[in-house]
């Protein structure tokens, strides 16, 4: 800049200085967009699964179910010897006049205590006795009147993939013949060589990593789904599919490991009144953003909440993905209702 007779005179080398200098402040920030993580612009959606033998599940229904997009309220599990499917418990909350039009079934190989393979082995190993089981299953959801199901046939490895195809596809054609409008397929978060979530895809809407047991039953004590955990194995689901394929799956649960007993399930309520009966504080760890208290008394207990949750959420939006599913209610800290509420 120059001034002559108090006039201001842009000089020409000024003049590209500035366009250069713009120019480049514009690449910058267009460059620096380009990396930011997409923020999906809808706002997320809740599926909740209930334990249909726990009344504290159906309670939890009853007073924010309308909060929740989908309920998985079924269970049906495949028998170990027959492989016919099986409805576990009664049903009483899914045909709620509030709940019907979202109620979804759970389908697994979950029975007795553990996964069985083997009978997705058998299952796919014979197409005759796989199409009878699969009408089975269709014709439970049917009478139930769930307008979605949930596969979940955990246990398999990448040597049974076309056994795991086959039983899926089935399935899927099936309850798709009587009318269910949504299919979910049920993945462990990390394992993508035993679940390829594209050729998984081929029969079903959606896939669902199951992100939570980083730490289980019969594991050393730790976080039950810390968040770099859940970030690197849903990042991979996602570069896998695209997150408008999935739904990930959160706890809302935690354990308690005991010295002389076996671990047990434990609710965000229970945890609270068991550490102030004790006098045992349940504090936040920060690394891995969960409550945690160990006690003198030789146990220790890991479990989720609200803050927890929306840490998970707030992660995975950064990945664009927008359905959460949430296992299980009636285990939750009742703050949680909060965040799906806003």
């Amino acid at each position: 800049m120059s001034h002559e007779a108090g006039v201001c005179r842009v000089d020409r080398s000024d003049t590209r200085s500035w366009i250069f200098l713009a120019l480049f402040i514009a690449s910058t920030l267009l460059t620096a967009c380009a990396h930011l993580p997409s923020q999906p612009r809808v706002p997320p959606a809740y599926w909740g699964f209930t334990g249909p033998w726990d009344r504290n599940s159906d309670a939890s229904v009853e007073a924010h179910g309308t909060s929740l997009a989908r309920v998985i309220t079924g269970l049906i599990a495949l028998d170990t010897t027959s492989f016919r499917p099986v409805q576990v418990y009664p049903d009483s909350i899914g045909k709620q006049p509030f709940v019907a039009p979202r109620a979804m079934a759970l389908i697994t190989t979950y029975f007795g205590s553990r996964f069985h393979p083997e009978i997705v082995r058998g299952l796919g190993d014979n197409a005759q006795v796989s199409a009878v089981t699969a009408g089975a299953i269709a014709a439970l959801i049917d009478s139930g009147g769930y307008q979605g199901v949930v596969i979940d046939f955990e246990g398999m490895t990448s040597r049974d993939l076309n056994q795991l195809l086959t039983v899926t596809k089935a399935v899927a054609d099936s309850v798709r013949a009587h009318g269910v409008s949504t299919i979910v397929i049920a993945v462990p978060a990390g394992d993508t060589a035993a679940y390829p979530a594209a050729l998984l895809l081929q029969s079903a809407d959606l896939i669902m990593p199951v992100l939570y047991d980083q730490h289980w039953a019969t594991s050393p004590p730790g976080p039950i789904a810390a968040p770099d955990w859940v970030n690197r194995n849903l990042g991979t689901r996602v570069a896998e599919v695209g997150a408008a394929r999935i739904v990930a799956a959160f706890p809302l649960y935690g354990y308690r490991w005991r010295r002389s007993a076996s671990t047990e399930v434990i609710s965000y309520d229970d945890a609270r009144r068991l550490t102030t009966m004790t006098n045992t504080p349940l504090l936040r760890d920060h690394a891995s953003a969960t409550l945690h208290a160990v006690s003198p008394e030789g146990w220790e207990i890991w479990v989720s909440d609200q803050v927890l949750l929306e840490t998970l959420v707030r992660e995975a939006r950064e990945l664009g993905v927008t359905t959460f599913a949430l296992w299980r209610l009636g285990l939750e800290d009742p703050a949680v209702w909060d965040s799906i509420g806003r």
